[in-house]
């Protein structure tokens, strides 16, 4: 089959890979029909995650349909339709029980990461019972990638953690598709402003239509003047950190108000740092999180109901044999407009 592999820092090619087999009684094959390339794929080829050993095909989002399933698999059968979980979970041990799926004692992220993941004609899923969904009927499988990662991630460590309140003044820097999602998201708890910030005027633009009440093009504008202008000195409730390096990091601890949260949700592969000495009387909260996947099902509620409509995302589609033209399009997204990419398998 063809596989995106990662060989190391900056290094990866489109090759021809063994087909996955069964390794364990709970798992699933499943034949990709749809993926997409995650920030983190591009944190991962940054050498970012140095857990991640060459050799390792990338991708953790997609839907599909189940080709094979072991004996202790209960809830699929082959020819169903489903959506991939980024995050893999057993269920059973401490950490599931605790609504922490991301730290599963024998899952967690490890599409991608720790085993062969998505961006391929076939993955194994390891958990299926827990960690596979049934596609709805009527429900388009494109906006159904979005629920693999970037919509429960941006609602999760960014709406959930930053304590998203009806009237909370909120801050997303950020305005790539995790930031959009969390500004997707926050509007379910009606907060009265919500700010997007960062450099490229065309995210900016479209971070406008998806409702924000504000942007600022940091290219354009001081960041922190101008959003104490708009929250008349106070700072904001919730600034949510959804790139990933030290300068944005740094730029929501400027912004936030006192009682705030910053809620951190990028990945990031270098020291950022934190600011105690104007922070320490100031009552902040500071949350970090990898994305659980809780939300999975009452997201799939609200896409089925229509009520949220993360087609919006999708700017770009490739054949799983352009998939490094993909790449190259997403990795240059401040020219190619790019949010999100639906690369078709199959």
């Amino acid at each position: 089959m063809k596989a995106l592999v990662y060989h190391g820092p900056g290094q990866k090619s489109l090759d021809e890979r063994p087909m996955p087999e069964i390794a364990a009684p709970t798992d699933a094959i499943i034949k990709v029909t749809r993926t997409t390339i995650c920030g983190t794929d591009l944190h991962i080829l940054k050498g970012d995650v140095p857990s991640c050993q060459p050799g390792r095909i990338l991708g953790h989002e997609g839907v599909g349909i189940v080709e094979q399933v072991g004996g202790a698999v209960a809830a699929f059968k082959p020819g169903d339709h489903v959506l991939i979980s980024c995050i893999s979970s057993c269920g059973k041990c401490d950490a599931c029980r605790r609504g922490m799926y991301s730290h599963c004692a024998t899952g967690g992220w490890i599409l991608g990461h720790r085993i062969d993941g998505t961006q391929a004609e076939y993955v194994r899923i390891p958990h299926a019972d827990t960690s596979l969904y049934p596609v709805p009927q009527g429900v388009e499988e494109e906006a159904l990638v979005m629920l693999s990662d970037i919509l429960p991630t941006g609602f999760e460590c960014g709406v959930l953690n930053g304590k998203v309140q009806p009237g909370s003044t909120v801050a997303i820097v950020g305005a790539g598709p995790i930031g959009l999602a969390a500004l997707l998201t926050a509007q379910f708890y009606a907060p009265a402003q919500i700010v997007m910030i960062d450099r490229d005027p065309n995210r900016l633009e479209v971070a406008q239509t998806f409702g924000a009440s504000a942007c600022i093009d940091i290219a354009r504008a001081d960041p922190v003047a101008e959003i104490m202008t708009l929250t008349d000195g106070a700072g904001v409730d919730c600034a949510i950190e959804a790139v990933g390096v030290p300068a944005t990091f740094e730029l929501c601890q400027a912004i936030v108000a006192a009682g705030g949260t910053i809620a951190n949700v990028g990945v990031h592969g270098v020291k950022a740092d934190l600011h105690l000495e104007t922070l320490w009387d100031r009552n902040i909260t500071i949350t970090t999180r990898l994305v659980d996947t809780v939300s999975t099902p009452m997201l799939l509620k609200t896409v089925r109901a229509g009520r949220l409509a993360p087609m919006k995302l999708i700017t770009h589609h490739f054949r799983l044999d352009d998939i490094m033209n993909a790449y190259d399009t997403f990795g240059r997204a401040a020219e190619t407009g790019a949010l999100k990419v639906i690369i078709e398998a199959a």
